[in-house]
């Protein structure tokens, strides 16, 4: 045997044995969206080199290189906004400046409402209006006694009107008023909650939780304990709570290396999910339906114009069922993730709304009757906490305020409203009547040549810009100042409730169309010919590099 023999040999031999791992991972990398969004190791690294930096007083106006008559008609259009703000906000500004300096909260959501090189001048001028001091059908009325059209939704919370939740609170503290704040002993309407929740769900056992990002995290954990496996897949763009295991890129300071992030809709997540089998839960989030592969649209991301398809509905379908499939055949936990979207699109969620049945679905929101909730169904042999065969191997799981018997109470005066004739009556024709009323407001932008359209599912909104400006977040303050209220994610996500009336809806649609109009005639959305949305892009990229 020649003497290269046997290291060639030797050679080949490792090469077979590291075939399987490398085609693996090559697998797993074409599975990734190709964005920053599908990349959560990359985009951390972008994120820190991003230098902070504001544009003067110069370049405020023109940051699109502007004409100085653009440039100037926009300034008197901004100071117009900011001598409104001035005259009828003092109260709420003062309240939200007064709060902001020892509530990190407020500091966190006021600083990005807007792209963060016009960040401070906004803020400055224009408040945004965090402080409200009551609530009335679908009205807010802030501190100045200014009443507004409510399109926050209170994070997803709102989807029957305040008047309603207001009423179920009261009525969820008449039921367990003799019991009171007593913890770790149940309620017996805490029986007719599981029901009803089982019934819904189409699941077998119920857990209960404060809030949804820890439904999701008991989720997770049951997954895992069950399957024996460690790394769970969720879907770029799409968000499961704050917690660091399901949001591993930028706003997470620590890796998230046991999650794999995937391309939504792609064959090749589908491919990475039959052949692996270190995979113990996929997480989808049905927002997603609206922007696959994007994250949460808020403005001040809104660099450009923002682009979103409408939801086709029987494409996701389809695609959800897929995905169920697929999981199943190889042990994976198909979890649904209905914190947001659970009760809105259809009595059952989103999974009654595209047809599909979860391992474990998580609901969050409105289902606490207006009182903080996270709830977690699922097959009975996922529930358990232990083996019977193993009695030292445990999952543990406990919150000290779990099942809150106000949040009970709460909760089943929501289950009661929409079950029976009253919710059939809630729910029927609501797909149709929604559509229609997005519809009518795209009509009426397109009557008065203004670039924006709307993008829905269900009572969740979302607004397109068709122009590439630089500029398409100011609408968020022209709303506000005919009195639109939205929440600080800005126009990516108007939330309506189900106690507006086709006169409610009338005015608002009369407000936004005024609003945009003023903010054309402001000069927001001049464009240079041959503006597109990457120039724009690769413009600022240029910006920042001379600026890092």
């Amino acid at each position: 045997m020649p003497d290269y023999a046997l290291p060639v040999a030797a050679g080949a031999l490792a090469l077979l044995a590291a075939a399987p791992s490398a085609w693996a991972r090559l697998a797993l990398s074409q599975a990734k969206h190709r964005s920053l969004t599908g990349h959560a190791r990359m985009s951390r690294k972008v994120a820190r080199l991003i230098r902070f930096y504001e544009l003067g007083e110069e370049r405020f106006f023109r940051a699109d290189d502007a004409p100085a008559d653009i440039a100037a008609q926009r300034e008197a259009g901004f100071d117009r906004l900011a001598a409104l703000y001035a005259e009828r906000f003092p109260k709420t500004k003062a309240l939200a400046a007064e709060m902001g300096g020892g509530l990190s909260d407020l500091q966190f959501t006021t600083a990005y409402r807007v792209p963060f090189q016009f960040s401070r001048k906004v803020r400055e001028a224009l408040p945004s209006g965090a402080v409200a001091v009551a609530s009335s059908g679908v009205t807010l009325t802030d501190a100045d006694g200014n009443q507004f059209y409510d399109l926050t939704g209170s994070f997803g919370l709102n989807l029957l009107g305040t008047d309603a939740y207001k009423a179920m609170i009261a009525e969820g503290a008449r039921t367990v008023e003799a019991l009171g704040p007593v913890l770790g002993t149940l309620h017996p309407v805490v029986a007719d909650n599981i029901r009803r929740l089982k019934a819904i769900s189409g699941l077998d056992e119920v857990s209960f939780h404060m809030s949804g990002t820890e439904a999701v995290m008991q989720a997770v954990q049951l997954a895992r304990y069950h399957t024996g496996r460690a790394r769970i897949v969720r879907f770029a763009g799409a968000y499961h709570g704050w917690w660091g295991e399901v949001q591993p890129g930028v706003g997470n300071p620590t890796p998230a290396d046991r999650t794999l992030t995937l391309a939504d809709m792609s064959e090749r997540s589908l491919a990475v999910l039959a052949r692996r089998k270190d995979i113990a839960c996929v997480l989808v989030n049905p927002l997603q339906a609206m922007h696959p592969n994007g994250g949460a649209p808020g403005d001040s991301a809104l660099v450009a114009g923002r682009r979103l398809g409408g939801v086709c509905r029987a494409t996701y379908a389809a695609w959800l069922a897929r995905l169920a499939e697929v999981a199943r055949a190889n042990g994976i936990v198909f979890i649904i993730d209905e914190v947001f979207t659970g009760f809105r699109l259809a009595r059952g969620g989103a999974c009654e709304y595209f047809g599909v049945q979860p391992d474990m679905v998580t609901y969050g929101k409105t289902v606490g009757g207006g009182l903080p909730i996270g709830v977690v169904c699922g097959r009975a042999e996922l529930m358990r906490r232990s083996r019977a065969d193993r009695p030292a191997d445990i999952c543990f799981a406990r919150g000290t305020f779990n099942a809150h018997p106000h949040v009970m109470g709460s909760m089943d005066a929501f289950l009661r409203h929409i079950e029976g004739p009253s919710g059939d009556a809630l729910y029927e024709g609501l797909d149709e009547r929604l559509r229609m009323r997005a519809e009518t407001l795209d009509r009426r932008l397109a009557e008065h040549g203004l670039p924006l359209r709307i993008a829905a599912l269900g009572t969740i909104w979302s607004v397109q810009f068709e122009r590439p400006s630089r500029y398409n977040w100011m609408l968020q303050y022209y709303l506000r100042a005919q009195g639109l209220a939205l929440s600080w994610v800005g126009t990516g996500r108007l939330i309506f409730s189900l106690a507006y009336t086709d006169d409610d809806f009338a005015e608002v649609v009369d407000r936004f169309v005024t609003a945009a109009r003023t903010m054309a005639a402001d000069g927001w959305w001049w464009v240079a010919d041959g503006a597109t949305d990457t120039r724009v892009r690769r413009k600022i990229l240029r910006e920042m590099v001379r600026r890092g």
